[in-house]
């Protein structure tokens, strides 16, 4: 069993961390700090930290999970590290690509493990995305484009949304689009990106338009908070046929809605929500494979315990955080930058 410990009691470690930690067998919780109070009544048997810092002196866990705010994952998963202890971060990993390439080096000193989450490598659009281009139903891919839009169109008094360091939707949604673009096509030769705050009295970039620029290929990812109607999801396209998909993966809703992630039945769309895959001789509706983020967590065991491969390697999760970071520098030059 690898003994566990989960830093923070938010969002993120409630719906996407611990229903996945306490299913995996190899798995053992073994602590949590928060100072939030249903934080013991939800978890008794639990041991309970009042903040990171006495988590990782004081808990024996083996592997930290850090789900804290994204300006704190570098400072917490170098203390980690050096308290010789194998790290889960939180998307976004860490601010700058500088600080991501520390990290790796110092858990290559420690000899320990430093993974980076993106689940959204195991939505059932994107599991199905995969399989089309394995297929090469397609053909050539010519043009890809990853949406992640709402409707929030006012701003809320989060941290998520506030003016600060790693905030804003760029820093929110961007890395889930971004990493998957890098696992079906690698990184871009070059970006171009609009990346503002559109909402009245938004603090924060709230908006994105990100173009890749690829040898062979154009690649569009969006988020926009004035989205009212379904979503697109995805359309890729090639010189043989397009796939079209609406809706986003129905995991998060039932894991929100307290459902745990068990069962035949866990990660299927509705046959509604299956996209359309269209050519020269038609249109038909193309299933959707079963979601599942159970699997980032397998393979991360796998990774400890036998050696196999980590679910995001490090020059993935480098490669992630660097299109960000030159987003960044995009908007604000008004001109492409190369990667």
């Amino acid at each position: 069993m690898i003994k566990t410990a989960v830093i923070g009691y938010g969002l993120s470690a409630k719906t996407f961390h611990l229903p996945f930690i306490l299913l995996q067998p190899e798995l053992e919780l073994v602590a949590i700090s928060s100072s939030q109070p249903e934080l013991r009544l939800d978890y008794p048997d639990i041991k309970h930290y009042q903040n990171a810092d006495e988590l990782i002196r004081l808990s024996d866990a083996e592997l930290v999970v850090i789900t804290s705010p994204n300006d704190s994952h570098y400072p917490l998963a170098k203390q980690a590290l050096l308290a010789g202890k194998h790290v889960l971060v939180e998307k976004p990993f860490v601010l700058t690509e500088a600080e991501g390439r520390e990290l790796f080096e110092l858990a290559e000193q420690q000899q320990r493990q430093l993974f980076v989450y993106h689940n959204r490598r195991f939505d059932g659009d994107f599991l199905t995305l995969q399989q089309l281009l394995e297929s090469g139903e397609l053909g050539a891919i010519r043009y890809f484009e990853s949406h992640f839009d709402r409707f929030r169109p006012v701003p809320r008094q989060r941290w998520r949304e506030l003016q600060g360091e790693g905030t804003g939707i760029l820093y929110d949604l961007g890395p889930h689009l971004i990493d998957q673009a890098i696992a079906l096509f690698g990184a871009p030769a070059a970006l171009t990106a609009r990346c503002r705050a559109l909402r009245q009295g938004s603090d924060t970039v709230d908006y994105f338009h990100l173009m890749l620029h690829y040898a062979d290929k154009e690649v569009v990812l969006h988020s926009s908070p004035f989205c009212a109607l379904p979503t697109t999801r995805f359309i890729l396209q090639g010189d043989v046929g397009c796939y079209h998909k609406t809706g986003l993966d129905p995991q998060e809703d039932a894991l929100r809605a307290g459902q745990k992630p068990v069962g035949a039945q866990w990660g299927l769309e509705p046959q509604t929500m299956y996209g359309v895959v269209a050519n020269a001789d038609g249109q038909k509706t193309y299933p959707t494979l079963a979601g599942n983020y159970q699997l980032f967590y397998q393979q991360l065991v796998a990774a400890l315990q036998h050696g196999k491969t980590s679910p995001v390697s490090a020059t993935e999760a480098l490669q992630g955080i660097r299109l960000i970071e030159l987003a960044l520098q995009s908007q604000q030059r008004g001109r492409t930058v190369e990667f």
